[in-house]
């Protein structure tokens, strides 16, 4: 609820030419309000005004367009401060939504005082007596008066009025504030037995206003109605005026008679008290006398006998300043004679013209940011009063916004220019009310309106605002999922506040337009939290002004992971190679795999897979968080060389995921197995003597043997095949070589260290059907290590058929035969 406080003066006193004219505010005098305003738009806005009702002042509302109205608070009747010195409004305004919504405005009018009480004796007569001789300074009565004025209007000054030099009255003083008449003389019985003082009660207004019991008020005659105009057929005794007759004197100073000056055809009725009826008396004709000059005269029963004429018409000093007017005084003698003046009435000006506007609406545009001093239009009004009172001064009136602190207008000229900052969106129209107002002692006022349009200017960078958002997001979220609600406020009008919404590079969103200046940010695309965990997404907003303005921002989406990728092994195969003789819980190898995801989408565990068919977790165990293999036993290549099985990768995810991995172990041999010689076996090849057999447990190098004849050095007789172990001649024996010979061979192997073996062999030749028999076989075992080795030693008897003693190795197969008689005693 909101108050609104108006001040009027009212019963102005003017005086002129002898005639004093009581005027109250004047009627239609209109007081400017503030409008309503409603956040609503179209039917729902503000349709209608109401005032309470009252008995002075109505209202005047004015449309200016479809969300604008102007309203004015309009004086019907004339205000009596004395009577009803406040006047409480409500002024509502009413919507055009369904239901109807209202606000209201107080408005309280305080009705400020002018001077138009005059002051009221207690008494008509006040009688007193003082003995002659009385001393100075004593009393002799006081005398007391009212008045309803208030201020420096109800303050009253006591006076005596001058009455001719009297001396008698000279004798007494008033005192001016209270009335109390005192002796400030001689006062002598035989002089004058009786005074009588005239005291005047005086207010302290501009145009103050006395209370004085002579008969000094001269018959105020006003007419009430008029008709103007009167048919000449009309009837007798009807009524033409109202006259209303005022006399302020008392008693019979105050008793009027009026009467008509002159003949003609109309008589005064006396109505009611000072009341009269101006009727016509007798039959009119146009054409003898279309106008008749009617001449009132009032006249109280004072001594002296005072009388008004009347002023039949108002005085206009616009339309006439000067009358020259002639009077004529004639005696009643036959003949008479008479005598004239001439007398010139200069009509004074009074502040009666209200200053008038040559628009009562003016209409301009200025561009918003115009600089100070820019011109906006210029207001003219003009008064038909004269001096001061056709003076006019310009001035803003009754402003209720803001903007109108951004003008400023010029007091003599009414030019109207910017002061300040003018903003199109704050307001895109202002209304100002200018008042010329004159410089007359009661100034008159006009107003009138002026609506300046802002023209929009692009000075308003495109405002973006994330309202809701999510700043995280699946990563399998399907295409059109809602990340986040974007409003772009534009502020400036037209194409200078359309904006557009992108969003800049390739991202896998899209700005999608929901509604005006409302839009959408969705997804557009796969995302990858793998490829990118975050997305910032820079939005550009660019006006659609000339040049355009833009503005960027920056959203920041995170990318939450699912389980979409299982774990990966760097190979689907992988080789593991472990020496022989491991020791038990020993980690032979570690097995790592590597998953995409974060969190416990990522979180590994590893495990074998078994088969009853082959249990292989009794042979390794995998330490489910690190993927540590470790042996449960040792391994012995000569027993087991190679074992195959599959470590599968779990994930925590839900649902979990996993992949494997086909692990291939060899067995490493290691050279802890000496050379064992095997029992030779013979061949029946004519130059084959021999072949020595040996094995190693090892393998690889370890267990590559070769074979070499150690003993005799520098043997001509013999060869053995080092990779083949294979003894054979290397030429025709003869009767000169011996039929013993001795051979110690040597195995060794490619081990670090090589590891070697020896074994002693006689090989003695007999003639064919000679069987030899072996004796005192014997091994050595020799070696350059510290590894135990065994050693045989062997003999061998050759047979060889007599018939080819000559060409020993030259054999025929059906002929020559060679028996062995091997026997092996090992001898460790």
């Amino acid at each position: 609820m909101f108050k609104m406080f108006i001040y009027l003066v009212c019963f102005i006193q003017q005086e002129l030419l002898d005639t004093k004219e009581k005027n109250g505010c004047i009627q239609n005098f209109r007081f400017p309000l503030p409008s309503a305003f409603d956040s609503d738009v179209g039917s729902n806005s503000v349709k209608t005004y109401k005032l309470s009702a009252n008995d002075h002042f109505t209202l005047d509302v004015h449309s200016e367009g479809e969300h604008s109205h102007s309203v004015e608070l309009v004086l019907q009747k004339t205000l009596d401060r004395e009577k009803e010195p406040v006047i409480q409004l409500t002024l509502t305004a009413v919507d055009g939504g369904k239901p109807a919504r209202s606000g209201t405005l107080q408005i309280v009018v305080n009705v400020e005082d002018v001077n138009d009480n005059v002051p009221v004796f207690s008494r008509t007569i006040y009688k007193a007596r003082v003995t002659e001789n009385a001393l100075h300074g004593t009393s002799v009565i006081a005398v007391h008066a009212t008045d309803l004025d208030e201020d420096q209007n109800g303050e009253i000054s006591y006076s005596f009025v001058n009455q001719n030099n009297d001396k008698q009255v000279q004798a007494f003083a008033i005192d001016s504030k209270t009335g109390l008449i005192t002796v400030r003389g001689a006062v002598d019985f035989e002089t004058q037995s009786a005074v009588e003082i005239r005291v005047q009660a005086k207010d302290k207004g501009h145009k103050p206003r006395a209370a004085l019991y002579i008969n000094d008020n001269t018959p105020e005659i006003s007419i009430t109605s008029l008709v103007n105009t009167v048919r000449e057929d009309v009837q007798i005794d009807t009524p033409v005026g109202m006259v209303t007759v005022i006399d302020k004197d008392s008693g019979k100073n105050g008793q009027v008679k009026l009467k008509i000056l002159g003949s003609v055809p109309f008589k005064i009725e006396s109505s009611y008290k000072n009341y009269y009826t101006l009727v016509v008396n007798g039959p009119l004709d146009r054409e003898s006398a279309s106008q008749y000059n009617v001449t009132l005269i009032a006249a109280d029963e004072g001594t002296p006998s005072l009388s008004t004429t009347m002023l039949q018409k108002a005085l206009d000093r616009e339309k006439q300043p000067v009358i020259q007017l002639t009077l004529t005084a004639v005696d009643g003698g036959k003949p008479a004679r008479s005598g004239t003046m001439t007398i010139v009435i200069n009509v004074l000006d009074v502040n009666d013209n209200i200053p008038v506007f040559s628009k009562s609406l003016y209409k301009a545009r200025v561009h918003e940011n115009a600089q100070p001093g820019t011109p906006v239009i210029t207001v003219h009004a003009s008064d038909s009063d004269e001096g001061m009172n056709g003076d006019i001064i310009y001035t803003f009136v009754n402003h209720d916004n803001g903007n109108v602190n951004a003008f400023a207008i010029h007091p003599e000229k009414g030019e109207i220019v910017v002061t300040g900052d003018i903003d199109y969106e704050r307001k895109n129209a202002v209304e100002l009310r200018v008042q010329a107002k004159d410089k007359g002692h009661n100034p008159r006022a006009a107003l009138c309106k002026v609506l300046v349009e802002i023209i929009d200017v692009n000075d308003n960078i495109p405002e973006i605002s994330v309202t809701s958002l999510v700043s995280t997001i699946r990563e399998d979220a399907p295409v059109e999922t809602t990340v986040g609600m974007i409003t772009v406020i534009d502020n400036d009008a037209g194409k200078n506040g359309q904006v557009t919404l992108d969003a800049i590079g390739s991202v896998p969103f899209k700005i999608q337009k929901s509604y005006k200046n409302y839009y959408t940010l969705v997804v557009n695309g796969p995302l990858d939290r793998e490829s990118a965990s975050e997305h910032k997404i820079i939005i550009t907003a660019a006006d659609g002004g000339t040049p355009p303005l833009s503005s960027t921002s920056v959203i920041t989406v995170h990318v939450s992971d699912v389980n979409d990728n299982a774990p990966r092994f760097a190979e689907t195969t992988l080789n593991v190679y472990v020496k022989e003789n491991n020791p038990v819980g020993a980690v032979v190898y570690t097995v790592s795999a590597f998953d995409s995801d974060v969190g416990d989408n990522a979180r590994i565990t590893y495990s074998i897979q078994s088969s009853k068919k082959s249990p292989i977790t009794s042979i390794f165990n995998i330490n489910s968080d690190s993927g540590n293999i470790h042996s449960l036993q040792s391994f012995n290549y000569e027993e087991i060389k190679t074992f195959q099985f599959k470590v599968q990768a779990n994930d925590a995810g839900v649902p979990p995921l996993n992949s494997t991995v086909t692990l291939n172990v060899f067995i490493l041999d290691e050279n802890d197995n000496s050379p064992g010689v095997l029992a030779p076996y013979s061949e029946h090849a004519g130059y084959f003597v021999t072949k020595i057999r040996a094995v190693d447990a090892d393998s690889g190098y370890n267990a590559l043997l070769s074979y070499h004849i150690s003993e005799p050095k520098g043997n001509n007789l013999f060869r053995i095949g080092t990779s083949s172990g294979e003894i054979r001649t290397k030429r025709r024996m003869s009767d000169n070589d011996l039929k013993t010979h001795p051979l110690v061979i040597m195995v060794s192997d490619n081990g670090e260290p090589s590891l070697s073996a020896t074994v002693s062999i006689d090989v003695v030749v007999a003639e064919s059907g000679i069987y030899g028999t072996t004796a005192n076989t014997t091994t050595n075992n020799s070696s350059n290590s510290n590894t135990s080795l065994f050693c045989w030693h062997c003999s061998c008897i050759l047979i060889l058929s007599s018939l080819l003693q000559e060409t020993l190795f030259s054999l025929v197969k059906s002929s020559v035969r060679c028996v062995f008689f091997i026997r092996w005693e090992c001898l460790c």
